[in-house]
């Protein structure tokens, strides 16, 4: 877990030359039972879970303004998403603002400190509004959607 979320710090626009030519060249010291890139990316599976756990225990406050927002998680090119198995059946196909991307959804809330209040990653197909009730439940009183200018409240 720590060496995605430090590669996701880094200036590295790619995993494996992060991996390869700063973590194994630069690194050993700090991690000395490092596996081979091919093994690591094997393993990447295995952490989704304690990492989703982690950051579970390390959300913020409602302090009354929050913003919610998704992003884009491409696994691989497009052109590579056909012979893609790291992710088998957890993946899909999502479309941005920018591209079609084969990948997951990142969908979150934030406080006006910017702590994070709750986020959910889905195939890259979720809708946003279908996961919003989702994510708000039982943990806000009222939204206000700013481009319908509406004010729900919650059941």
């Amino acid at each position: 877990m720590t060496i995605i979320v430090y590669f996701h710090h880094s200036s590295y626009r790619n995993f494996k030359s992060y991996y390869q030519q700063n973590l194994a060249k630069y690194h050993q010291k700090e991690f000395p039972c490092l596996v081979s890139y091919n093994r690591f990316v094997e393993l990447i599976p295995d952490i989704l879970m304690p990492l989703i756990l982690y950051l579970n225990s390390r959300k913020g406050k409602i302090t009354g303004i929050s913003f919610i927002d998704s992003t884009s998680i491409p696994i691989c090119h497009p052109k590579r998403a056909k012979r893609n198995k790291v992710f088998l059946g957890l993946s899909g196909w999502g479309k941005s603002s920018v591209a079609w991307y084969f990948g997951f959804k990142l969908h979150l809330i934030i406080n006006d400190q910017g702590e994070l209040l709750t986020f959910q990653v889905t195939p890259g197909k979720t809708d946003d509004q279908v996961l919003v009730p989702t994510l708000t439940q039982s943990r806000f009183n009222c939204l206000y959607f700013s481009r319908e200018k509406t004010l729900l409240k919650a059941r």
